[in-house]
Parts: structure tokens; sequence; C-alpha cells
């Protein structure tokens, strides 16, 4: 199984220092750095672009940077973000018309490819894209905003997603994102994850190394016992 990795989400970043928020969670042992790009469209809130991604990689980021368009449609931004620096890009299947052609896109870009589930949505696409697929992103919100609750429910998904993943013995990320805290994310990492998307966790606490430090521990601990 992947190793864990902690992905702080700038969603919850102060934007006015961003290039020294990024550093710092990085510096604090941070694996990669999430995005969540949304258009006040696919979802109710409206966030970034491409431009803040150029921007990171032109303050010196060379950490994964991690795309996850909530945004309809999603050609032309996997494009955009590609050209920006992205390394992972993830969309939802409702978003394009064409899912298998979107995806193969994100990788002739050059970029890693994900699959993003909303919590109500089942995992039935995944079996027919798996071979165009390196992660799969399970919502544990519903998407649009940062700070909200994990949806319990979601947790059989999680071990669906890791049975998924285990069966067709691809190398294939599975990251969760919504409501990730120190408390819960043992038993998060128990049904399988191996990447854990944190904004308010993480940016909300003074000690960056602290918080990061114990989720690794938390989950990591959980998936080996």
């Amino acid at each position: 199984m992947n190793k864990i990795w902690i992905a702080p989400s700038i969603l919850a970043a102060n934007f006015a220092r961003l290039g020294d928020e990024v550093r710092s969670v990085l510096d604090a042992g941070a694996d990669i750095i999430h995005l969540d790009i949304m258009d006040n469209h696919y979802v109710p809130n409206l966030t970034m672009g491409p431009q803040v991604c150029a921007a990171l990689r032109a303050e010196g980021i060379k950490a994964p940077i991690d795309v996850h368009l909530m945004a309809t449609p999603v050609d032309s931004l996997i494009i955009d973000f590609a050209k920006a620096g992205a390394t992972y890009i993830s969309i939802h299947p409702d978003a394009t018309t064409h899912l298998d052609r979107s995806l193969q896109l994100i990788r002739d870009c050059g970029c890693k490819p994900g699959l993003v589930f909303n919590p109500a949505t089942s995992l039935d696409a995944c079996q027919y894209v798996m071979d165009k697929i390196d992660l799969i992103l399970i919502m544990s919100v519903n998407p649009g905003f940062g700070g909200q609750t994990f949806i319990p429910a979601v947790l059989p998904k999680i071990r669906e997603a890791r049975n998924l993943i285990d069966n067709s013995g691809r190398n294939i990320r599975l990251e969760v994102d919504g409501g990730i805290k120190e408390e819960n994310i043992a038993e998060i990492a128990r049904c399988g994850a191996d990447t854990f998307v944190a904004g308010t966790a993480i940016f909300g606490k003074h000690d960056y190394e602290q918080v990061i430090t114990a989720m690794k521990a938390s989950a990591a601990s959980a998936r080996d016992s």
C-alpha cells in the first residue's frame, strides 16, 4: 500500500501570504499541496484559477500539486492547470460529457488523472476507467465550502474504493477530502485511504508540524493495526 500522505488544502490558508504558508506546511511534513478549484457553477463557491498554481511554481514550490476541479466544463481547465504546473488533476464524472476522453487529456498533458466522487455518488464509473486513473478521491463532505463536518456514511464507500484498487492490481492512490482531523483520521485510514486532505484542521492551528505529525502517526498506526 502507498505511503501515507497529508495534503493541506490551501483554501484554508492565509492568501495574503500564500507562498509562506505553503512553504511552512511543507517544512512541517506535508507531502502534497491540494488546490480546491470551484467555479460557482458546478459548486456554489468561487475560489482560484490556474494563476495560483503557476504562482506557487514561480515561488519555487517543488512539491506535488494536487488540483481538484469542482468545475464544468473541465477540458480547457485541464490544459490550463497542466501548463501551470499541476501534478495531479482530478475531475468529477458528471462534470464532463466524455469522461474517458477528459481523463486521457490529463495524461496527455503530462499530469496524473484522478476521479472524484461526491458523498451520494456511486463508484460505478470507476470500473470503466481504472486503467486511466492514478487517484480516486472520495469526498466526505458535499463540495463547495471548507470547514464542513465529516460525513460518516462515506466510510463504506472508502472501503469499496480500496477493494476496487486492490482488485485492479494498479498503483492508484485513495484520497479522502472533507472534515478530516486528528480525531477521525485513524478511522478513515482503517478503511484504506492513504492520502488525506485537511484544510482548517492544519491551517487553523498555530503549530503545523504538530498537527501534521500527529495525523500521520494516527493514520499509519491505524492502517498497521
